[in-house]
């Protein structure tokens, strides 16, 4: 197949589009996840805007870059588990906008990562958006999980009879009666997560989303805090593979 003279790597591209990291990415690749105009992509092949790439089958569909205007509509917050979402629109800067519209907010209880928009047609893309995103969580459990109970998790299955896409599920430390597990979901909201986890009849102490796609909650953004997306930033998460109406 022949390489294109110009463009990115392929793994670099999936990282700027929100899809993955640039590891994740050749592991597609590896797997075979990934092809590129119908063939199977390659480890450090170079791709351009012409090119059409899939993941999994599914259609991978650019859109162009936001304006810089757009980036200050739509906030990454900090936010702390059990502080109530109005609690911390409350506090946003009246400079972004009046009316602050969540994004797959996170359970009450719960925190982590929120995006909030002060634009409402902004906000629905993005929630398109993330339903694509491969979604990570830090779940905080009385005890430790079993194996048998893990291996239900990796099913994601919900008492609905929808299920989850699970990605992996590892063990992330945790002492006494506390455990902490990283858990991966494509498309996953913090809901799904917790309903996931208490199938199980475990004991959820708190999910925290740490991290959408390629965007990771910043370890220096404290909590109740809150810092405007970049153009890349946001550029990448409306960059994900786009659901079908």
């Amino acid at each position: 197949m022949a390489q294109p003279a110009g463009g990115q790597r392929l793994q670099k591209l999936l990282s700027q589009l929100g899809l993955a990291s640039r590891r994740q990415a050749e592991a597609w690749i590896r797997a075979g996840r990934l092809s590129v105009n119908g063939r199977p992509a390659q480890l450090g092949m170079r791709v351009t805007e012409q090119d059409q790439l899939r993941l999994d089958g599914r259609l991978i569909r650019g859109r162009a870059a936001p304006a810089a205007a757009d980036t200050t509509r739509v906030l990454l917050c900090h936010r702390s588990p059990g502080a109530p979402l109005a609690q911390l629109i409350e506090r946003l800067p009246h400079r972004v906008g009046r009316r602050f519209v969540s994004v797959s907010p996170m359970p009450t209880p719960d925190g982590g990562l929120e995006l909030i928009s002060a634009d409402g047609s902004l906000a629905m893309r993005l929630q398109r958006a993330v339903r694509a995103l491969e979604v990570e969580f830090h779940l905080r459990v009385r005890g430790e999980l079993s194996s048998a109970q893990q291996a239900a998790i990796l099913e994601g299955r919900l008492d609905s009879g929808a299920k989850l896409r699970v990605v992996a599920l590892e063990p992330s430390g945790g002492e006494a009666t506390n455990r902490w597990y990283r858990l991966q979901a494509l498309g996953a909201s913090g809901s799904d997560a917790r309903r996931l986890i208490e199938r199980q009849a475990v004991t959820l102490v708190r999910v925290l989303r740490t991290r959408l796609g390629a965007l990771a909650l910043p370890p220096t953004l404290a909590r109740g805090r809150w810092r405007t997306l970049s153009v890349a930033e946001l550029s990448g998460l409306l960059g994900s593979p786009a659901t079908d109406p």
